[in-house]
């Protein structure tokens, strides 16, 4: 993926999350998934430039095509955090969580924020460890 082809639209990215989350589909399964789905040939477009982009692939199966995604959906979580990082929050991963947890003490479990400390000291460990 070029980044000029990276910025996707809203059912771009609404097809993205339903091959995401299901690892791979048909098209009438994207089709059928699809919020206020448009019509089919429709549906058909934004796959074929999903494909033209660069975000996904096809594997032939019978009659029907399968659709994937091209680049592994632990590397697309990275790379679109890493933009949200940059873009709206200075590169400063302390000011993401700042403002998750800002907005969410009500929701966070003990079991999460007992996560995020181990995750914090687990960094400064590395981070020591590569100084």
């Amino acid at each position: 993926m070029n980044s000029a082809n990276d910025s996707l639209t809203r059912r771009e990215r609404q097809v993205m999350n339903i091959v995401y989350s299901r690892g791979q589909a048909t098209a009438v399964e994207i089709h059928e998934a699809l919020p206020d789905a448009p019509t089919f040939s429709a549906t058909r477009a934004i796959i074929r430039t999903l494909e033209e982009k660069g975000h996904i692939r096809h594997e032939e199966q019978g009659l029907r095509y399968i659709y994937l995604p091209v680049v592994p959906a632990e590397k697309a979580k990275r790379s679109a955090l890493a933009s949200v990082v940059s873009t709206f929050f200075e590169g400063s991963p302390s000011r993401v969580m700042a403002t998750l947890l800002e907005g969410s003490t009500a929701k966070i479990t003990d079991e999460e924020l007992s996560e995020l400390e181990q995750l914090i000291r687990r960094a400064k460990k590395d981070k020591k460890a590569n100084d």
